[in-house]
């Protein structure tokens, strides 16, 4: 079986996956401003990294775990809203490179299954 990763191009497809998604981000009124001051050269590679190994791909991210890595935002106010808006270009920016909607449908799950953690919060019983 082939993974995500593999479906979707590899390393090269993720590269340009995340340079579209952060153009769409800073673009958004509703998330651009947690981007302020941030190194996005570096935000690029660490992202780059993370999809490659929440995909599937070789494990070389290196990055804080989701809770730590997204503290300061959610001092900051980051919420539930904010994550969709995320998801939302990262599902756009994938639909416009022609990733199919099976595959979209797996990013989405993996990403609601970081939710919780990105968020700061305990996951709710289900």
């Amino acid at each position: 079986m082939t993974t995500l990763y593999e479906r979707i191009g590899g390393t090269a497809a993720v590269k340009a996956a995340v340079d579209i998604f952060y153009g769409k981000v800073l673009l958004d009124d509703r998330i651009r401003h947690f981007f302020d001051g941030v190194d996005m050269t570096a935000q690029n590679a660490k992202q780059r990294a993370f999809l490659i190994m929440a995909f599937g791909g070789p494990n070389t991210y290196t990055g804080a775990d989701m809770r730590r890595g997204h503290a300061s935002l959610v001092a900051r106010g980051l919420n539930d809203s904010h994550f969709d808006a995320v998801v939302e270009n990262l599902a756009a920016t994938l639909r416009e490179l022609g990733v199919g909607d099976s595959d979209i449908g797996e990013v989405a799950k993996i990403a609601e299954s970081v939710r919780d953690d990105v968020l700061g919060r305990e996951p709710v019983a289900a």
